[in-house]
């Protein structure tokens, strides 16, 4: 078990810190080469802080680990309303764009509800992960589109990307080529290693595969939102740090479930998962009582987060179907 832990704690440094070198390398050089920080933070750094989520589901499909691949992206979109939206609030209560009500929110509110919808037939076939892909491009369009017309200052995304990345953004091409490729080396060696842990650790603890998704493995793939969240909040910009979460579910869905279904059909029992569902759909519900209309997210409102998410995590936990 000593060495099951050793790799399930460096495996998760690994995913960590790799997707931190990722997007460290991959913004530096889309911006020596010229691309405006408005898309370099929408794209880049955006897909990039969901590279953990990413890797772990499509290793734990491959592996056969259908229960870990779904659970790390249900968990991960509870974890980042729960928690990190909860943490950001309680940091700095952000305010609220009126236009992340018309954009964006309606965009999280089908993904979520588009999930269980999927699982009925008991599969995220490729055909299915392919129009959810397709579905990750044409949002992330729509808001670099969007994002242009309201003229964000430059300036102030490119600190929260330097907040993201490391700011790092003046060494040559070919060091920052190498940086970027040397994190997703990482992130793939990470993201194997902490797989392989927790389904042993699963196993010896007798804890179903769902439940370790939806909590270790989930808590775990979410700390890059995370730190880029807190960043965003501690420097004042605690409102990117709403619609870097906002983006992270949809993303989790669109995007991570499928490109992992693109690799290997996804399987998943709609009956069995119900509850994490509800959850998810839960916290999606209270994300969107708190982000009615344009106003402050207070701290008040963090707190109910943060604690219905201790909450739910203390019932996952127990729960071992």
């Amino acid at each position: 078990m000593l060495t099951t832990a050793f790799f399930l704690v460096v495996g998760l440094a690994m995913l960590v810190y790799g997707a931190d070198l990722f997007v460290k390398g991959a913004a530096g050089l889309a911006d020596r080469f010229g691309v405006p920080p408005l898309v370099i933070g929408l794209t880049v750094v955006a897909y990039g802080t969901s590279m953990p989520e990413l890797v772990v589901s499509a290793v734990a499909a491959l592996d056969g680990s259908s229960a870990i691949a779904l659970g790390n992206v249900v968990g991960s979109n509870i974890a980042n309303i729960g928690l990190i939206l909860a943490v950001t609030a309680l940091i700095s209560p952000p305010s609220v764009d009126g236009g992340l009500i018309r954009r964006e929110v309606p965009v999280l509110l089908v993904s979520a509800v588009l999930l269980p919808l999927l699982l009925l037939n008991g599969v995220i076939s490729r055909v299915e992960a392919a129009l959810l892909l397709g579905g990750a491009v044409l949002f992330t369009i729509a808001t670099v589109r969007y994002a242009e017309k309201a003229h964000l200052s430059d300036d102030l995304v490119r600190e929260t990307i330097e907040g993201v990345s490391g700011g790092a953004t003046s060494a040559a091409p070919w060091r920052l080529a190498l940086v970027g490729l040397g994190g997703l080396g990482m992130l793939l060696l990470g993201g194997n290693w902490f797989v392989d842990a927790a389904v042993t650790v699963a196993a010896a603890a007798g804890v179903s595969e769902r439940v370790i998704g939806l909590t270790v493995v989930a808590v775990g793939t979410s700390l890059p939102e995370l730190a880029a969240s807190v960043v965003a909040a501690v420097r004042g910009h605690s409102a990117m740090a709403v619609g870097n979460v906002i983006g992270s579910n949809i993303f989790n869905v669109f995007f991570v479930l499928g490109v992992a279904g693109l690799v290997t059909p996804i399987t998943g029992d709609a009956r069995l998962l119900l509850p994490d569902l509800g959850i998810m759909l839960g916290f999606t519900m209270l994300a969107v009582f708190v982000l009615r209309g344009a106003r402050t997210i207070s701290r008040a409102e963090g707190a109910v987060m943060l604690t219905a998410y201790i909450v739910a995590l203390l019932w996952l936990s127990g729960s071992n179907v």
